[in-house]
């Protein structure tokens, strides 16, 4: 029995054709740039300040979202000011830093009332996010 040394392609096939490969490339790269656009991060849609003497905070925060129909969020999670008061007390002993994150079309009656009930407990780092100009 005689085994061939030599294996040779066929006539018609000498190279290897990669157009398929690349066009199979293209689609994949196309589906995930389709589907990653519309993945939506939660959360809520506030536009804050514009401040010329802004500094960062690199501090551990808890973050009082004000959005503009004066309604607060800690978390994404919706906060009466009674609720407010409760969850600030819990956290006092730990002499927390708070940021209040207000859009500017929210009321500054609003702002004023959380930066109250936040001394009135006793927290003294109360701080409130803008954005440079």
């Amino acid at each position: 029995m005689k085994f061939k040394r030599h294996i040779e392609l066929e006539h018609g096939l000498r190279q290897i054709d990669i157009a398929p490969l690349i066009d199979i490339v293209f689609q994949l790269l196309i589906f995930f740039m389709l589907t990653s656009s519309f993945i939506m991060q939660p959360g809520i849609k506030v536009n804050l300040p514009k401040a010329v003497t802004s500094q960062v905070v690199k501090e551990q925060n808890i973050i009082i979202v004000i959005s503009s129909e004066d309604v607060i969020y800690i978390e994404n999670k919706l906060f009466t000011l009674k609720e407010l008061r409760s969850f600030l007390e819990d956290k006092s002993k730990a002499k927390p830093t708070i940021l209040i994150k207000s859009d500017r079309r929210s009321s500054l009656g609003t702002v004023v009332e959380v930066w109250d009930l936040c001394r009135d407990i006793g927290i003294s780092q109360v701080n409130i996010a803008t954005d440079l100009k």
